[in-house]
């Protein structure tokens, strides 16, 4: 059955998707009458990335009422069969095209196997955003609370700066990247100290042992709120030089949870460098 009356449609789906293994598609040729359109997806299985085009011909088509629509989409495919080298631009034009204007995207090679493409309107209006990597948007993403970034390229300590600029309010952010910092310089002095005054959660078991260093040590960054900390502990041991070095004890007073994989029986160093374990 159609549903005319409906005028107002919000999907969101945090876990990745097959686009034609669900009964959304389906129920948008339905609501012809559409005036307000949300969606946020998050896309596996495909041949080829989710773009203006597509969206046009299998969505919007269908909605001649519509006159908002908000979105995130990110479709991820195997490198191995794509043809050519695709750019942000090449996507974004595809959006252009429909009258789209205000869209931005990021294409990231997340391994030698797969790419992601994530298009999205601007503003961002989500608390959500998973699938970037090294390449950041001029933008300012206002309400986005909960963070994850994977890349096959290191995390430079600029690209820390950045994202604490882009996502001011950033409360969870994981770091997925095994690969070592590009760019190892002693001279702290040489770059301003990343500031991320509502973190919470920092989740770096699937992050190389540099990124600890940047995140703990305070005159890299200051995270005030830091109160969950996920880790590997061989990497915490080395980065605090077992519990004594003074870079890291700030960062460290206000971690109230510690997840680790194997639990440890710790010394008393340990815990006067987390005094609220």
């Amino acid at each position: 059955d159609n549903l005319p009356n409906m005028k107002c449609f919000s999907l969101k789906c945090d876990t990745q998707i097959s686009l034609h293994d669900t009964n959304f598609l389906p129920l948008f040729l339905r609501m012809s009458n559409l005036e307000k359109l949300t969606l946020y997806l998050r896309i596996k299985n495909r041949d080829k990335f989710v773009d203006g085009t597509l969206l046009q011909n299998e969505i919007l088509v269908y909605m001649p009422q519509l006159h908002s629509l908000t979105f995130y989409i990110c479709t991820c495919i195997n490198a191995v069969g794509l043809l050519h080298h695709l750019s942000s631009e090449d996507v974004q034009r595809t959006f252009t095209n429909i009258g789209q204007q205000h869209v931005a995207s990021i294409i990231n090679y997340i391994s030698s196997e797969q790419i992601t493409c994530s298009v999205f309107s601007i503003p961002f209006t989500f608390d959500c955003l998973e699938d970037i990597g090294h390449m950041i948007p001029n933008i300012i993403f206002n309400y986005v609370t909960y963070l994850v970034v994977r890349d096959m390229i290191p995390f430079n300590r600029e690209f820390f700066i950045q994202v604490a600029r882009a996502f001011p309010l950033l409360k969870i952010f994981r770091i997925l990247n095994m690969e070592s910092q590009s760019c190892q310089l002693t001279n702290s002095q040489l770059y301003e100290i990343a500031e991320y005054p509502h973190l919470t959660y920092l989740d770096m078991l699937c992050g190389n042992i540099d990124y600890l260093e940047q995140f703990l040590n305070e005159t890299k960054t200051y995270v005030p709120c830091l109160t969950k900390l996920k880790v590997v502990y061989n990497n915490l041991r080395i980065v605090t030089n077992n519990f004594t070095r003074e870079e890291t004890r700030r960062n460290c007073a206000k971690i109230k949870r510690l997840l680790m994989l194997i639990p440890l029986v710790h010394t008393k160093e340990f815990y006067l460098h987390f005094p609220l374990l």
